[in-house]
């Protein structure tokens, strides 16, 4: 009989150790992870993109933002030879100082103008004054200078001021008659200018010339002043 309490109470005694073994061990163990497939994993953060976790590298698609590269140089301003016109067009005001032994007079009128350039610097001339001042002697003043020759340009310019000579050779024609003398004379006129270039098309001049003359048996060394318009074609 004793026999039979000694085995049930050691058999007692070896369940509730084992019992408190094993509550032991659950308090210590991990927490289970929620598999790939659980609802939790599967949650949209769609309505609430704040509690989205950020992106890992392999998941960013977007490539790296590229050095800023430094600002190209402006190209250069073209110049009207650049544009290809060979053609040029003046037509503006005059003014003319003629002084000679038989009388002197201020003239206004026109002066025309027409270039052709061989090359960016270098252009054939022709052009007409005529001009008309005071009574004299019953006369009214009349004055016209017709020549061609030769504009010398500084070139292809980039810049809105185009600086040029020219040397020409004619003929002159002045008002009114004087007794046992021509009106007409040759005259070697020289000079230049600067050009004001306001597009591709036109441009603004003002140029001064000396003109030599020979009339009434004398000679004449007179100036003559012009402002006007060129257009390129």
């Amino acid at each position: 009989m004793k026999r039979l309490a000694l085995a049930a109470c050691f058999a007692l005694g070896t369940c509730v150790s084992l019992s408190a073994q094993q509550s032991s061990v659950l308090m210590f163990a991990p927490a289970a992870q929620p598999s790939a497939s659980s609802p939790a994993s599967t949650f949209s953060f769609t309505l609430v993109p704040e509690l989205a976790p950020p992106a890992t590298p392999s998941e960013s698609f977007l490539p790296p933002p590229k050095p800023a590269l430094p600002d190209a140089p402006a190209p250069p301003q073209s110049s009207v030879r650049d544009e290809g016109y060979r053609w040029d067009l003046a037509v503006g005001y005059e003014y003319i100082h003629f002084n000679s032994s038989q009388f002197s007079a201020n003239l206004s009128g026109l002066h025309t103008d027409l270039g052709y350039y061989l090359n960016s610097w270098f252009a054939v001339e022709g052009n007409v004054v005529s001009a008309w001042g005071g009574q004299i002697v019953g006369e009214r003043t009349k004055y016209v200078l017709y020549a061609g020759g030769a504009r010398i340009g500084w070139g292809p310019s980039r810049r809105r001021w185009t600086p040029w000579m020219h040397a020409l050779v004619g003929g002159v024609h002045v008002n009114p008659q004087i007794a046992h003398a021509s009106k007409n004379s040759l005259a070697v006129q020289a000079g230049g200018g600067v050009d004001w270039v306001y597009n591709p098309r036109v441009s603004l001049r003002g140029e001064v010339d000396y003109v030599y003359s020979r009339l009434y048996s004398s000679t004449q060394n007179n100036f003559q002043i012009g402002l006007g318009a060129v257009i390129h074609f």
